[in-house]
């Protein structure tokens, strides 16, 4: 086998009644860079596409002001809200919801669930009873708790009661009433900043 050369390609002969020139052009490794470079840039844009449609479509990123869902979710967290998943799910006691004010439509709370359509509530000194039985509620710390009462209501068809986790100071359907089904718009999922509230939301 023996190699020749000239002045923009390498050729290697190989022995034999066969033999012909296998070229080596140094172009070749240019266009591979140039290709990989193309497959990087389209990776990057799907990559990119998907994360606009997740987040438009599927999870919204808020920010929490105030401090009325304390311990869990504190002033200026930042967190995702799945805005898709009450289109096929039920919105369960113990989700913490994301929504529009009753009375303005501008401004969003977020809350706890506490009750569902055609429950009972009533609150005895700052104990939630549901249907008659005694609410736990580990998320609720002492400290954070309140004496205040509310006689019985029955939550109306399509309505959901919601209270914040810090008793004391929260503002939720105790003042303004059960919440209507239409506007609420998200569950709150996954705090991703700071970082040391980062993780799911139980």
């Amino acid at each position: 086998m023996r190699t020749g050369t000239n002045e923009r390609t390498t050729y290697q002969y190989i022995s034999g009644p066969h033999a012909a020139p296998i070229a080596r052009s140094p172009y070749l490794a240019q266009n591979r860079k140039k290709d990989s470079l193309l497959l990087w840039m389209r990776d990057l844009l799907t990559a990119t596409a998907a994360s606009v449609f997740i987040i438009i479509f599927l999870y919204q990123p808020v920010r929490v002001e105030g401090t009325s869902m304390l311990p869990r979710l504190e002033d200026h967290d930042r967190l995702f809200i799945n805005k898709f998943i009450y289109r096929f799910a039920t919105i369960d006691p113990g989700d913490i919801v994301v929504f529009h004010y009753p009375r303005d439509m501008e401004k969003s709370y977020i809350k706890r669930v506490i009750a569902r359509p055609g429950d009972r509530v009533r609150i005895d000194r700052g104990r939630v009873y549901v249907n008659g039985g005694l609410l736990p509620e580990s998320y609720v710390p002492q400290q954070f708790r309140d004496a205040r009462s509310m006689d019985e209501i029955i939550v109306p068809p399509d309505y959901f009661f919601l209270m914040g986790d810090h008793r004391s100071i929260s503002y939720d359907s105790r003042d303004f009433g059960p919440v209507e089904r239409s506007l609420i718009y998200g569950k709150a999922v996954f705090v991703y900043w700071p970082s040391q509230n980062f993780g799911a939301i139980q």
